[in-house]
């Protein structure tokens, strides 16, 4: 079961007709991204471990594709001319967002700088009673009250800044900062100083 599905206790059940998903299939980027997210103790027992350039590289690169696709499949036409696109680059978030994934992936970092497990799970949840008809995710532009239990969730960075909780996962999984004004939403915090020896801080002052 996905995220969304835990959060709301709900059960896939057989016989049923699928709901349409409002985003392409993640598993292969999940999949790779285990390989290089190190932000999680109990998968990596050693932190000190750098992942592999190429896995690296292809975890920027596949979600890079979902959101061409998510983009392609988005409610709203956009402009079908790749050089209208270009231009416009500014003004579309999602277009924004691929150029830097594609970038990140042709020189990926040493070390994933993204938002760890449980920073994300303790993200502001939106209530649904709060949200209108025409309040709609930046990412996949569907309506968020077209789903029946939306997961929506607000960055630390703005007020307004609101998505749905599995369109943006993902890319705070690569990344630390919010897709629209590139803040950090997410420090990680620095490892704590090495605990003091006692007996070797009573030789430094007798010698000091």
């Amino acid at each position: 079961m996905s995220g969304y599905e835990v959060e709301h206790n709900i059960s896939t059940n057989e016989g049923q007709p699928a709901q349409p998903s409002r985003r392409p299939d993640l598993s292969t980027f999940f999949s790779t991204l285990e390989l290089v997210d190190t932000s999680d103790p109990q998968e990596h027992t050693n932190e000190n471990a750098l992942p592999q350039p190429e896995n690296m590289s292809a975890a920027f690169r596949l979600l890079a594709n979902a959101l061409e696709v998510m983009r392609d499949n988005a409610p709203i036409q956009r402009p079908e001319d790749e050089n209208v696109r270009s231009s416009n680059v500014e003004y579309d978030l999602i277009a924004r967002m691929i150029t830097t994934l594609q970038q990140t992936a042709n020189d990926p970092p040493a070390e994933l700088k993204g938002c760890p497990d449980s920073f994300l799970d303790d993200l502001e949840r939106v209530p649904k009673k709060s949200l209108k008809e025409t309040d709609s995710c930046p990412l996949c532009l569907n309506p968020f009250l077209d789903d029946k239990y939306p997961l929506v969730v607000r960055l630390p960075c703005h007020k307004d800044h609101r998505f749905d909780f599995d369109c943006i996962r993902p890319w705070l999984k690569l990344n630390n900062s919010c897709p629209f004004d590139r803040k950090e939403v997410y420090k990680k915090k620095p490892p704590p100083p090495p605990p003091v020896d006692d007996d070797e801080e009573d030789y430094d002052e007798m010698y000091a």
